[in-house]
């Protein structure tokens, strides 16, 4: 596997900048990646017994890589250092003087307890950006509680509209509020790199779990401020849009999307059923969210004699959106999304592609993720630090084995 000691040249719009990821599980080591990415030197911290995530598994890629963890930690150089010790809290304070920013999901009053708080950090480190990442923030009436992906999109209201109609609320089957956390990590530390060049001052880019996932619950929240009513699950089919659902194929579950009047009567006229448009109860969206059963029924019954690549084909040429309810290993081989590299392959690492493409400074996966502490004596080398001097941060227990 290519390693950062390769001759594997960082390039992106981002190679200014260097990131401290302190972080665990997913929120905080998504948002390390795609800055990583995007070209950042981003320094993996673990503690002695690594990122749990490592041992989530099976699938494993390798010992002490699962996919889980492999998935999240691409393009970093890792360090292993015991940070409830002195010393390696002294080590801690050495990275982020040379660092611009530092991404931490530690427990509320962790930062506190090693003498490193809001103030400490804003003081000693004026330039670094500080991401911390906590379930609800650190105080209020949740303040330093714990919070879990499935258990965020409970409280948040986002688990009661997803399922069917007239089953239990549902967990969205990936970690949605993690994912959207990651995300809009990214763009609060850009943001607050932006703002560094004016003030020449870094700042705090505070997430919470809670507050992200209440951000997604769109159309499901203005509509509850528009009209005070409980929001109901409507399962794949859409609250607002019709026909906007699930149907079956011949040869299996097909989606079609039909966001306008126009699309509905394009979508008829290719099926050969173009008295539907011509139908009162389906002329436009209101009337068809009214009808949506009967409609789902007619429709049903024309579309389950198509096969979906026959069907998608005749869709997008009506210019009606719509395709297969692919599985994880067809949506991958999709020749499309391999057209737009999002399947990446780099000396025995698999993972997905780089979502954002800059035309001039183009992110890159330049190697997959490392053991634990692999680069220790490199990054320590870049702090200044002797030979010497390591070894007997080894002694000490600072540097796990």
């Amino acid at each position: 596997m290519t390693t950062p000691d390769s001759p594997v040249t960082r390039t992106g719009a981002l190679t200014d900048l260097r990131v401290v990821d302190l972080s665990r599980v997913l929120a905080g080591p998504l948002c390390g990646q795609m800055l990583a990415d995007h070209g950042a030197d981003v320094i993996k911290v673990e503690p002695p017994d690594g990122d749990e995530t490592r041992w989530w598994g099976p699938p494993f890629v390798r010992p002490g890589h699962s996919a889980y963890f492999d998935g999240l930690n691409r393009n970093k150089r890792n360090i292993s250092v015991d940070l409830r010790t002195d010393e390696g809290q002294a080590l801690l304070r050495r990275m982020l003087a040379e660092a611009d920013v530092v991404i931490e999901n530690f427990k509320a009053g962790t930062l506190d307890r090693w003498g490193l708080s809001d103030e400490v950090l804003a003081g000693e480190f004026p330039r670094l950006i500080h991401c911390r990442i906590t379930g609800y923030g650190v105080d209020g009436p949740l303040g330093g509680a714990p919070g879990y992906d499935a258990v965020l999109q409970a409280l948040s209201g986002l688990m009661s509209v997803n399922g069917e109609p007239d089953g239990p609320a549902m967990r969205v089957g990936i970690p949605l509020v993690d994912i959207i956390t990651s995300l809009n990590a990214m763009s609060g530390i850009l943001m607050a790199v932006h703002a560094r060049e004016s003030t020449g001052r870094g700042q705090l880019v505070d997430l919470a779990l809670l507050d992200n996932a209440i951000s997604v619950l769109h159309p499901h929240a203005g509509k509850w401020f528009a009209s005070g009513e409980t929001p109901r699950r409507t399962g794949v089919a859409h609250p607002t849009i019709c026909p906007y659902e699930t149907f079956t194929c011949a040869d299996g579950p097909f989606f079609i999307g039909a966001g306008n009047d126009r699309q509905f009567r394009s979508l008829v006229a290719a099926l050969g059923a173009g008295h539907l448009a011509d139908d009162p109860r389906y002329g436009t969206n209101p009337d068809r969210l009214a009808h949506s059963a009967e409609l789902r029924a007619e429709l049903g019954a024309i579309v389950g004699r198509w096969e979906r690549a026959e069907l998608a084909e005749l869709c997008r040429a009506a210019g009606v959106p719509a395709g297969a309810v692919n599985t994880v290993g067809e949506a991958m081989a999709l020749p499309q999304a391999l057209h737009r590299e999002m399947v990446v392959e780099r000396d025995g690492y698999r993972g997905v592609g780089i979502p954002i493409k800059l035309g001039h400074t183009p992110g890159a996966v330049r190697f997959g993720p490392r053991d634990r502490g692999a680069d220790t004596e490199a990054v320590l080398a870049d702090l200044g630090i002797t030979a010497e001097q390591a070894a007997g941060l080894r002694a000490a227990g600072v540097l796990p084995d």
